[in-house]
């Protein structure tokens, strides 16, 4: 391992109502990640949706039949990085989150059901919006 913290989880899963009332469908990150990965862009790891505090990277990303899986790696750095992978070994944060921005969707009687997004970060998070999206091992 290069330093830092590797952890693997879902920041998503499909056709669950958040507590926003968005459920997510199968598909809906496909030409997203497509589009980034295929140009090589990486995905960035923040604290809590927070674009100012950086604290690592996404090392793999991909739909499955549940929902959005990331392995990710928190940076070996001092400073919230650090803060936030103590908090993740020790079990105090193990949320994860994603930030989107809409790019189909079908607003219900119940639940906008989100179709095509464009992801932009993962986050790990105390609170997910999806009670269920968490991290689910660590390493390091």
């Amino acid at each position: 391992m290069n330093g830092g913290v590797r952890f693997a989880g879902y920041a998503a899963l499909f056709d669950r109502r958040d507590r926003g009332g968005d459920v997510i469908v199968p598909g809906a990150f496909a030409e997203s990640l497509r589009r980034r990965l295929g140009s090589g862009e990486s995905l960035p790891i923040l604290w809590q949706h927070d674009p100012a505090q950086p604290i690592g990277t996404v090392e793999s990303i991909a739909e499955d039949a549940r929902g959005l899986r990331v392995i990710g790696r928190l940076e070996s750095r001092p400073g919230v990085a650090a803060r936030a992978a103590e908090m993740l070994r020790a079990g105090a944060v193990d949320g994860l989150s994603f930030g989107y921005r809409v790019v189909a969707a079908q607003t219900g009687e119940v639940a906008r059901r989100l179709e095509a997004v464009d992801i932009v970060e993962v986050s790990l998070v105390a609170h997910p919006m999806q009670p269920a999206a968490r991290v689910h091992a660590v390493e390091g």
